[in-house]
């Protein structure tokens, strides 16, 4: 049968009345090339989820097409390209929204801080961009390990005090560009003490000591981060959730604050 005699199911009609908000497709893996500020250019693996609103009328949407858009950019991806993917998307699709979600490992090269042995740590980065006719809305965020002591234990013990690894969520909608390291370091910066690939003895004792030195609730974490996600003159609005893995309790603290920077 030739191409065009082909049946187009997914543009036939939908008699049940019930729009879509997003359908498309999910966890597509795909190379990645974006500007790190501390050596130019990185390459990782992003794993990509595309979607456009289907309205009510139309039987499903042409899941091809989305591939389409996404290989049409090249065999990698870079933060432009990203960009303008939502209205291509609109575009192919005769939609009126589209969104584009991105996760990848972020690598950062860290010294230790007394031997200054080098190691490789991991964060999490997700790039999230949704189109709705001429608005374009881009919200970048960054996942951020860290180590938090508890005040309270602190005060109410005679030998040490209970620390935990925790996981803070920064996301941030910006007036300018920012660089991914900006926002991990604001995040690691307001923590008891950062994490680190390589430690040895010496830097061990040099962290669970400043750790030690600065204790902070996952409610002091979030405020922290608030506070200076406010001040920075490229930040309009951010979103910053902490988790703290406790380790003397079945169960995790967590805290959220979320707030729009007033000036323009």
């Amino acid at each position: 049968m030739p191409v065009s005699k082909l049946k187009d199911t997914q543009s036939e009609r939908d008699d049940r009345g019930l729009p879509i908000d997003r359908v498309g497709v999910k966890d597509v893996r795909f190379p990645l090339r974006i500007r790190d500020r501390d050596q130019s250019t990185q390459h990782t693996v992003a794993t990509v989820n595309m979607a456009v609103d289907l309205p009510h009328h139309f039987k499903g949407t042409h899941m091809s097409r989305f591939l389409e858009v996404l290989h049409a950019h090249g065999r990698e991806l870079t933060v432009s390209s990203i960009a303008v993917m939502p209205k291509e998307l609109m575009a192919r699709l005769h939609a009126e929204k589209a969104h584009i979600e991105m996760r990848f490992p972020y690598f950062r090269a860290k010294r230790a801080p007394v031997s200054g042995a080098e190691g490789l740590l991991d964060y999490g980065v997700i790039f999230e961009v949704n189109a709705e006719g001429e608005k374009i809305d881009y919200v970048v965020t960054v996942e951020v390990p860290v180590t938090t002591l508890c005040p309270c234990s602190k005060a109410i013990s005679e030998r040490g005090a209970h620390n935990q690894r925790g996981l803070v969520s920064l996301s941030v909608r910006f007036r300018q560009p920012i660089w991914i390291e900006d926002l991990i370091e604001l995040a690691e910066s307001s923590a008891s003490s950062e994490l680190y690939s390589v430690l040895k003895r010496k830097d061990e004792k040099a962290v669970t000591e400043r750790a030690y030195d600065n204790p902070v609730f996952v409610e002091d974490l979030v405020r922290s981060i608030a506070v200076k996600a406010g001040r920075h003159k490229l930040i309009k609005w951010f979103k910053v959730e902490a988790v703290n893995y406790e380790s003397i309790h079945n169960h995790n603290a967590w805290a959220v604050i979320e707030g729009k920077v007033g000036r323009e």
